[in-house]
């Protein structure tokens, strides 16, 4: 057997093969292969169940291994190019249902096969070619949404410029770097949909992998000449007579400068402001104490008691890491999160599957397709609530009780030898009601060691040698690790924003931030937001989908402003407010939006201002095209005839 050989052979024994099948239509250029006995049907709990039998899954290789290996040796040719009515018959396939109404062209469009999508600029005329390279462009961050806008506004011809608050890019990638942190959405689709990577470590990657990844984008599309590092903005004003912001920038050395700018995109993020709660005695503590989100590696924690306050994402993450090292643990626990099973959440990817997303045509983009497709919409009617629902508080919904009873289980099941961890562990609020995370055991045997304890009681004190809590009892730590999360509602807080009159953005928000799209705002022309209020996904896909939705809308503003020759836009009122009144609508009728429910998702008033409660094929369309009877378009007064 020769090497080449070999190699096949493994990389067929870990192939996805709903995605090989796909590759072998490519490879022929027919449906031969749409065999009714590989249609796949898959279990949404269990990644490695696709309802194809041993015998089938060993012919589909079969196949493969004699195809592939023609393609290899030059006797075939792949056809990327295939007839639409082909294209989705296999998207019927591969998905193992009928692609529901008005998902066609959306479903198409992600695959992307040809490498053309919907998402790339149309510039191409030279009139609007011309007016777009007069404008100037301020993009605020250059993480992965500020990346992103300086491709698309460079593939557009629109000059840009990105100011920077850190010394790299990165965003979240590059301030988060606490012990074990990693993406939770699967890595083959937490990328950028023009810019895959064959070659991730792992399903789900660590900061450090993602870090690189976008060190690495922002090279190869030469994006740093554009960015002013160490560079914040203090405040931005709307002048109505040059129609352009003005925005006051401040660098790392107290400098302070004033740029113009004809449009203003925001991309930073959500969760970027760490939120330590207030709690009685804080500042008396005379141990250590940081934030999850500002890790002290300079604080050696061997040996040491270690008090963690709250089990959201972070802590999920990095419990388990320091346990082993750490002479006691106290975790204080508000609520318990719902995990969903993720037995692969640690694993490499097998470098079979890496072979087969750099040489087997097309395979990559059918893999991508299909970790999309089971994070798109599967999940949604499990977390919608029943007007009607009469039965009990921890579900709004029969299909919401039926999945939460089954992650109930999985969870009780680890501590089986813990009935006291169990009544802790397992939430009593509706699945959906807060950030699903994923669970391959860690967490739990973390929980289970002798020298962690998990505690429920609230905290009341903090003193200068502990946490108090409600039962009376004290707890005496060297190290208070607050893992509390972040000002999430405060929407582009710190920045000072100016709009129409003087009208400032915080102010009109009070504490309501709304956003038409989760993008614009009446009042503020030619300002975009991405990662903006209501937004955020919880249980369907991945905010780079979203920011890539945003990004395509937003340039195609700028791209309004230059066929018409306006020089701003901003949504008009009635508009803003309907669709804000829609979203509201949607949100009550979630299992976030229940009134049961607390959690970042909602603002002090319990609005939920982050998150999006519609299907992505909703965001998707709405985003495709900016319609220009939603904005109110004004020129410069000496172009006014």
């Amino acid at each position: 057997m020769t090497q080449v050989q070999a190699t096949l052979d493994e990389a067929l024994e870990a192939a996805h093969l709903p995605a090989l099948v796909m590759s072998l239509v490519h490879l022929s250029g027919d449906d031969r292969y749409l065999r009714p006995e590989w249609r796949p049907q898959y279990d949404p709990l269990d990644r490695n169940q696709i309802g194809v039998s041993a015998e089938e899954q060993a012919n589909i290789r079969a196949e493969a291994r004699k195809l592939l290996q023609a393609y290899l040796d030059g006797e075939i040719k792949p056809k990327a190019d295939l007839p639409l009515d082909l294209l989705r018959k296999m998207i019927d396939f591969f998905i193992g249902a009928e692609i529901p109404a008005g998902y066609s062209d959306f479903l198409t469009d992600e695959l992307a096969i040809t490498g053309a999508s919907s998402k790339d600029p149309q510039f191409d005329a030279p009139k609007i070619r011309a007016a777009a390279g007069q404008m100037k462009v301020l993009v605020v961050g250059a993480g992965m949404s500020g990346l992103l806008s300086g491709i698309r506004l460079a593939q557009a011809g629109v000059p840009f410029e990105i100011i920077e608050k850190n010394p790299e890019v990165g965003g979240t990638w590059y301030e988060n770097t606490y012990p074990g942190c990693r993406v939770d959405s699967s890595n083959h689709m937490y990328s950028y949909s023009f810019e895959p990577n064959h070659m991730w470590p792992q399903h789900f990657s660590t900061q450090p992998v993602l870090l690189d990844y976008f060190r690495g984008v922002a090279d190869r599309y030469d994006l740093r000449k554009r960015i002013r590092f160490e560079t914040t903005v203090v405040d931005m004003a709307w002048d109505e007579t040059a129609m352009v912001w003005k925005v006051r920038l401040k660098t790392g050395d107290g400098r302070e400068e004033v740029v113009e700018a004809n449009a203003v995109i925001t991309a930073v993020g959500q969760l970027n402001r760490p939120k330590i709660p207030d709690i009685k005695g804080r500042d008396s503590f005379e141990g250590i104490a940081f934030h999850s989100a500002e890790w002290r590696h300079d604080v050696d924690l061997t040996g040491k008691r270690v008090a963690v306050i709250g089990t959201g994402a972070s802590a999920f993450q990095f419990v388990p890491e320091i346990a082993p090292k750490v002479a006691e643990l106290t975790v204080f626990q508000r609520t318990p999160p719902w995990a969903f099973p993720a037995e692969h959440y640690h694993e490499n990817v097998p470098e079979g599957v890496k072979w087969l997303l750099e040489h087997a045509p097309m395979y990559d983009k059918w893999y991508r397709f299909y970790l999309f497709w089971m994070a798109t919409d599967g999940f949604l009617p499990a977390v919608k609530a029943d007007p009607g629902w009469n039965g009990p508080s921890n579900a709004v919904g029969a299909d919401n009780a039926m999945f939460g009873e089954m992650l109930a289980q999985a969870l009780a099941a680890q501590a089986q030898d813990r009935p006291d961890l169990v009544e802790k562990i397992v939430p009593r609020y509706p699945l959906g009601g807060k950030r699903a995370l994923f669970d391959n055991g860690v967490w739990i045997k973390a929980l289970k060691r002798d020298n962690v304890e998990l505690t429920t009681s609230r905290i009341v004190e903090i003193t200068p040698k502990g946490v108090v809590t409600e039962d009376g009892a004290t707890h005496e730590v060297d190290v208070i690790i607050y893992a509390t999360g972040f000002h999430a509602s405060r929407f582009l807080w710190p920045m000072k924003i100016k709009g129409r009159g003087g009208k400032d953005l915080h102010e009109t928000w009070a504490g309501e931030p709304r956003a038409y799209l989760g993008m614009t705002a009446p009042g503020f022309p030619n300002l975009f937001m991405i990662y903006g209020p209501n937004t955020n996904i919880v249980v369907n896909g991945s905010i780079i989908f979203f920011s890539e939705c945003s990004v395509r809308y937003i340039v195609g503003c700028l791209k309004l402003l230059a066929e018409t020759g306006a020089a701003a836009l901003e949504p008009k009122q009635a508009v803003h407010d309907a669709f804000n009144r829609k979203v509201d609508e949607g949100n009550r009728l979630m299992a976030w939006g229940a009134p049961q429910v607390t959690s970042w998702y909602k603002n002090e008033a319990g609005r939920v201002t982050q998150n999006w409660p519609f299907a992505l094929v909703d965001y998707w369309r709405a985003t495709l095209k900016p319609n220009p009877d939603d904005f109110i378009l004004e020129r410069k007064p000496e172009l006014v005839a």
